[in-house]
C-alpha cells in the first residue's frame, strides 16, 4: 500500500496521491486507446478531446453517487466530502462519463451509440488501471477477511482493517477483470458489429465481473440481500443484453459504405 509518493527537491517537499496519479494515467491510457480506435475506424475527430470531457463528467458522477450511496457520511462531513480525495464511486463515473460522451459524439455527427462503441476498450482499461490506483492508497474497497494466501492486510489504509486480518484484494481482482474486458472488447471492435454491440458487451462482461466481485467487498446490503453496486450491475447487466439484441437486429454498415452513403 502506498497512499503517497514523497518527493524531497531541494528546498521542495510534494507529496502525490498515487490515487489522483492513477487515475491521470487512466485518462491518458483510454485517450491514447479510444484514439487509436477512431484512427481504425477513419473517423476524424478530436477523442482526446472527448475523453477529457468524459473524464471531468466522470469524477462529478463518481463523487455525486458516493454521496447518495453513503448519506451518513455526508452527514458528518457535509459538502466537504465532494472535495474528499476518498470516495469515487464507479457506476456514478460510468452513467455521467456515458452521457458526456454520447453528447460529444451527437455533436460530432459520429453518433451516440457508435462513440460508446468506439470508448468502451478504454473506458475498460482505464477501469482497471484506476482499480490499481484504490489498492495503492487503501481506500477501502477491499473484500472481506480470508485464508487464502494472496489475503492482504491495509491496517494504515484510509479505512483500515483489524492489524494482522487479511482481506481478499478485491481492487486487483477487478483490474484483471477490467484490463481482460479491454483487451476482448479492442479484438472484437477490429471487425464489423451493429452499432452498440461493443458498449453492450462492455455493460454485460463489467457488470457481471463486479456483481460477482461485490459477493466479497465490505459493502452494506440495501435490497435482497443485495448491495447498490450489485443492483446497478443488474441493471448493467440487462442494458448491455439489450442493446447486444438490438445491435444483432441491425443490419451491419461497412465504415466505407456509411462515409459514402452520408457524403452523398
Amino acid at each position: 500500500m502506498l497512499p503517497y509518493l514523497h518527493l524531497n527537491l531541494y528546498f521542495w517537499h510534494l507529496n502525490i496521491a498515487t490515487y489522483g496519479l492513477t487515475i491521470w494515467v487512466a485518462a491518458v491510457v483510454g485517450a491514447f486507446i479510444m484514439d487509436r480506435n477512431f484512427r481504425r475506424a477513419h473517423i476524424n475527430a478530436d477523442a482526446v478531446g472527448m475523453v477529457a470531457v468524459a473524464v471531468v463528467a466522470a469524477i462529478v458522477g463518481a463523487k455525486l453517487w458516493h454521496v447518495i450511496d453513503t448519506p451518513l457520511e455526508f452527514r458528518e462531513m457535509g459538502w466537504r466530502v465532494l472535495w474528499d480525495s476518498a470516495g469515487f464511486a464507479w457506476y456514478g463515473a460510468a452513467l455521467f462519463g456515458i452521457i458526456a460522451l454520447v453528447f460529444q459524439g451527437w455533436r460530432a455527427k459520429i453518433g451516440g451509440l457508435r462513440t460508446l462503441d468506439l470508448a468502451a476498450p478504454a473506458a475498460a482499461v482505464g477501469h482497471g488501471i484506476g482499480r490499481f490506483g484504490c489498492f495503492l492508497s487503501g481506500d477501502g474497497c477491499y473484500g472481506i477477511a480470508t485464508k487464502l494466501p494472496w489475503g492482504m492486510s491495509f491496517p494504515h489504509g484510509i479505512d483500515p482493517t483489524p492489524p494482522f486480518v487479511r482481506v481478499h484484494p478485491t481492487p486487483l481482482y477487478e483490474m484483471a477483470a477490467e484490463l481482460s474486458i479491454g483487451a476482448w472488447l479492442w479484438w472484437r471492435g477490429g471487425k464489423q458489429r451493429g452499432r452498440g454491440a461493443i458498449i453492450g458487451e462492455y455493460l454485460l462482461l463489467s457488470g457481471t465481473a463486479r456483481f460477482f466481485v461485490e459477493f466479497i467487498r465490505r459493502n452494506p446490503k440495501v435490497l435482497w440481500g443485495l448491495s447498490n453496486a450489485q443492483l446497478a450491475s443488474v441493471v448493467s447487466v440487462i442494458g448491455g443484453i439489450v442493446l447486444i439484441w438490438l445491435a444483432a437486429t441491425r443490419p451491419v454498415t461497412a465504415p466505407e459504405k456509411a462515409a459514402a452513403a452520408k457524403a452523398a
